[in-house]
This record gives structure tokens, sequence and C-alpha cells, in this order.
């Protein structure tokens, strides 16, 4: 099953997603892109992966540009619709999805207030991506 997941800046929330499903099930292909990528993955989006054990610090930000040609089983949206626009995928797609995550990178504060955002929302999208994989992805 292939798998595309999509935000704007592809460094944080899209990066976890990509993560948490590819620990879910090596057999998933997993991608991550972003309409407007940053230079890097965000390094507390990494931190917050690491305390799970999860490793995405290897992970980058891509274009969404260069999938544009591939087909998906599943192109799921993780952007906050209050605050952003959500990414559109002009390629071949059998199901779309949205699940939207509040922007972690949006937080204030010293350190630890900061990791304790990125914390939440790597939880939520946890929550979310397990239940999607559970009820649909699962083989």
């Amino acid at each position: 099953m292939k798998i595309l997941v999509l935000c704007t800046g592809n460094s944080c929330r899209s990066q976890m997603a990509e993560g948490f499903l590819k620990s879910f099930d090596s057999g998933l292909e997993v991608y991550s892109a972003g309409t407007n990528p940053a230079e890097k993955i965000n390094p507390f989006a990494v931190k917050a992966m690491q305390e799970l054990g999860i490793d995405i610090s290897k992970q980058y930000p891509k274009d969404v540009a260069i999938f544009l040609d591939k087909q998906f089983d599943y192109v799921i949206t993780v952007c906050d619709n209050a605050k952003e626009t959500c990414p559109v995928f002009t390629g071949e797609v059998k199901h779309r999805l949205h699940i939207g995550f509040e922007d972690p990178a949006e937080a204030k504060g010293n350190e630890e207030e900061v990791m304790s955002v990125y914390r939440k929302v790597r939880d939520q999208i946890y929550e979310a991506f397990l239940k999607l994989y559970n009820e649909q992805l699962r083989s």
C-alpha cells in the first residue's frame, strides 16, 4: 500500500505521521511532502519522536511536486484548516483523507513548554494514525 502524507512545510506533522506509519508496518510504502517545504525537519519533532524510540532524523522535507506523477492508495492531509490552507494533491489517488492537527511549530515559550506542545500533537498523531491503520490500512 502506497501512502502520501501532506502538509504545508513537511517539517513536523507529516514527518511524524510518516514515522508512525512506518513503525506500524514496514510493508507500507510511506512518503511525506509539502507545498512549501521547509529547509530541514524540525528538531523538536525529531526529539519528540525519539522519546518514543522512532528515529525520523534522516527524513527531510520534500516538495509535493516530485510525487504528482505517482499513484497512491491514500493521500492524507494533516494541516489544521483553521490556520492554513491544506495542500491539494492532483495526482492519481484511490482515497483522500484529512486528519487535521494544530501546528506545533507555532508553540511559544521555553524549551520545555514548546516540547509539551510537540508531545501533545505527536500523541494526537499517533492515536489518529494508529486508528486509521487498524481500521483501513492493515492488510
